[in-house]
């Protein structure tokens, strides 16, 4: 087998031979699928655009998170659930925040918090779990310990989330 290597044949008729095929290959496979990724892509690019202009047209609010002059530097649960709350029109008596200690664990840092929604319509409580796992993508709502549904009123609900933001 190591006299394959010694052989002239392989380094003045193989290799060039091999050599020459590649610009070959490369023209008659790799450029017109690469084309045909371009074309993909570029599609792909011109649907999103168009879902993206209508996400901005139904909801202009998510355009105030992505102000770049606003730069935290730590994530706040006060200040996201005072956010979100706004936007879902819940009044600041109606709902109830308390937060725990940064805690690490296997190189993961977190923190919890324990929200409260008090006499809150349930579509409300639907709109403000979404749009906060949404705005905060290291946000997770781990258990909703209670939902309960007052009396007497139609439509009136109370519910404890219990929260988790990882940092």
């Amino acid at each position: 087998m190591k006299n394959v290597y010694r052989n002239p044949i392989l380094y003045y008729v193989l290799v060039p031979a091999l050599t020459g095929l590649w610009p070959l290959l490369v023209s008659t496979v790799y450029l017109p699928g690469a084309e045909h990724n371009w074309e993909l892509e570029k599609n792909e690019y011109g649907k999103g655009e168009k879902v993206i202009a209508e996400i901005i047209a139904l909801d202009p609010d998510r355009l105030e998170f992505s102000d770049s002059s606003e730069k935290s530097a730590e994530f706040d649960y006060a200040i996201a659930i005072e956010r979100i709350a706004a936007l879902c029109r819940i009044p600041t008596a109606n709902y109830k925040l308390s937060s725990g200690i940064i805690i690490t664990t296997k190189k993961q840092k977190s923190r919890r918090a324990d929200v409260s929604l008090k006499d809150v319509e349930i579509t409300k409580i639907a709109k403000f779990l979404s749009m906060i796992q949404l705005r905060y993508s290291n946000l997770q709502c781990t258990q909703i310990t209670k939902l309960q549904k007052k009396k007497g009123l139609p439509d009136k609900w109370d519910v404890d989330l219990d929260l988790k933001y990882y940092f």
